[in-house]
C-alpha cells in the first residue's frame, strides 16, 4: 500500500510539475519566409526575433514567464501565408511578428483578428495592411505610401528632365510601392516614359532592358524585391546600357550585391532608418556579427518589434489580448529603433526612410 500511495503521490506531483511547467510558457509566433526567393530576408527577421526571445528569457521573461517561440515558413505567398498562420493559431501563441511580405501579412491578418491574436509586422509596407480597420495589427515599419513620396521628390529634384521608367515586380508590395511612387511623380508634373510589369522567378529579363534602353530610359523606378532588381541591373550591365536603377527597402540585402557584383555599384534605395547605426543596437549588433549573422534589413525592427510587445504585456500586466492591444495604442515604448509609440491604426508614429547606395558592395547612407 505503501508503495501504490508513493508511487501516486509521484505521479500527482510529476502531473503538477508539468500542469506548472506548461502555465510558466508564454508561446508567440514567427511567421516569415524561410524558404523560397525571399528567404534570405526572411532570415533576417528570424535571427531578430530569436535574440530578443533570448534576451527576454535571460531577463526574466515576461510576467515572470519564460517566451518560447514557434516558427512557421510562409514563402511570402499568399496561399503558404493562410496556411501559417492556421498553425500559428492551432498552437496558440499570443503574440506573432509578421509577416515579412505584404502579399503575405494581408490574408494572415484576418486569420490573427479572429483568434484574438496580435500581429506585428516588422516588414510590410503596403498601406492596406493598417487600413482595413484590425485592432490587433501593428506597424513597426513604414509604409508604402510615405516611402513612394520620398522617391519621387528625389527623382523629381535629381532627374527633372529625365525620362524615367516605373517597373513593378507584380506582387502586392511591389505593385503598390510602384503606384504609389508614380501617382507621386504625376502629381509634381513628371510623365513616365513607360510603365512596365515583370513576371517574377525568371532567370532573364534582357527583353525589358531592350525595350527600356530602346525607349531612352535614363533611370528605372523599381518595385519589388531584390532578385529581380538585381538581375535587371546585371542585364542592363551585360548590354552596355547605362541604367540608374533606383528603388525601395525590397532591395536592403547583402543577395543583391551577390548577383548585381560591380553592376550594383550606385543603385540608389530607400529604406527603414538603419539602426545598427545606434548605440541603443550597438550590444545586440555586436552579438550577431559575433555569430557570424549580419544584421541589417529588418532584422532589428523584428527585434524591436518583440521588445515594444513585452513592455506593453508588462503594463497590461496580462498577456490578455485585448489589454495588450489597449497597451500598444496608448504608450510609449523604449526599444533599440527608439522610443516608439502606434497610431490609431496600429502604424508607427516614427516611421523615418532614408536614402542608401551600394558601393562595394554593400549598402551606406547616401550622403
Amino acid at each position: 500500500m505503501r508503495r501504490i500511495l508513493g508511487s501516486l503521490s509521484a505521479a500527482i506531483v510529476l502531473m503538477v510539475t508539468q500542469i506548472f511547467d506548461a502555465d510558466a510558457e508564454i508561446l508567440i509566433g514567427m511567421a516569415g519566409a524561410l524558404t523560397g526567393p525571399n528567404a534570405y530576408q526572411g532570415e533576417q527577421q528570424q535571427q531578430g526575433v530569436e535574440m530578443a526571445v533570448a534576451d527576454l528569457n535571460a531577463s526574466g521573461g515576461v510576467l515572470g514567464q519564460q517566451v518560447k517561440l514557434i516558427s512557421v515558413d510562409d514563402a511570402c505567398d499568399s496561399g503558404q501565408a493562410i496556411a501559417a498562420a492556421y498553425r500559428i493559431v492551432a498552437a496558440r501563441v499570443a503574440f506573432v511578428v509578421g509577416h515579412q511580405c505584404s502579399s503575405a501579412s494581408i490574408p494572415a491578418a484576418e486569420i490573427y483578428d479572429r483568434a484574438g491574436i496580435i500581429q506585428m509586422t516588422p516588414a510590410s509596407t503596403n498601406p492596406r495592411l493598417t487600413e482595413e480597420g484590425r485592432d490587433n495589427v501593428f506597424r513597426i515599419c513604414g509604409r508604402d505610401d510615405q516611402q513612394g513620396s520620398i522617391a519621387a521628390d528625389f527623382l523629381v529634384a535629381r532627374w527633372p528632365n529625365a525620362k524615367i521608367a516605373i517597373v513593378s515586380d507584380g506582387s502586392v508590395y511591389g505593385m503598390g510601392l510602384a503606384e504609389e511612387t508614380r501617382r507621386q511623380i504625376n502629381k509634381r508634373g513628371i510623365g513616365e516614359t513607360l510603365y512596365e510589369d515583370l513576371t517574377p522567378g525568371q532567370s532573364d529579363y534582357s527583353p525589358l532592358v531592350a525595350k527600356l534602353r530602346a525607349a531612352g530610359v535614363e533611370v528605372t523606378y523599381f518595385g519589388g524585391y531584390y532578385r529581380e532588381a538585381a538581375l535587371l541591373v546585371r542585364s542592363a550591365h551585360e548590354q552596355g546600357y547605362k541604367m540608374q536603377l533606383v528603388s525601395g527597402d525590397g532591395i536592403a540585402s547583402e543577395a543583391f550585391a551577390q548577383v548585381t557584383g560591380e553592376a550594383g555599384e550606385g543603385t540608389l534605395f530607400t529604406s527603414f532608418r538603419d539602426p545598427r547605426r545606434s548605440s541603443l543596437a550597438e550590444p545586440v549588433v555586436n552579438r550577431l556579427r559575433q555569430q557570424g549573422f549580419e544584421p541589417e534589413g529588418y532584422t532589428l525592427y523584428s527585434y524591436g518589434a518583440v521588445q515594444a510587445w513585452a513592455q506593453a504585456v508588462t503594463v497590461a500586466g496580462t498577456v490578455d489580448a485585448k489589454a495588450v492591444i489597449a497597451a500598444l495604442r496608448t504608450g510609449e515604448f523604449g526599444t533599440i529603433l527608439g522610443q516608439i509609440s502606434f497610431d490609431h491604426k496600429g502604424d508607427v508614429r516614427q516611421p523615418g526612410f532614408e536614402w542608401f547606395i551600394w558601393r562595394g558592395g554593400k549598402y551606406v547612407p547616401l550622403e
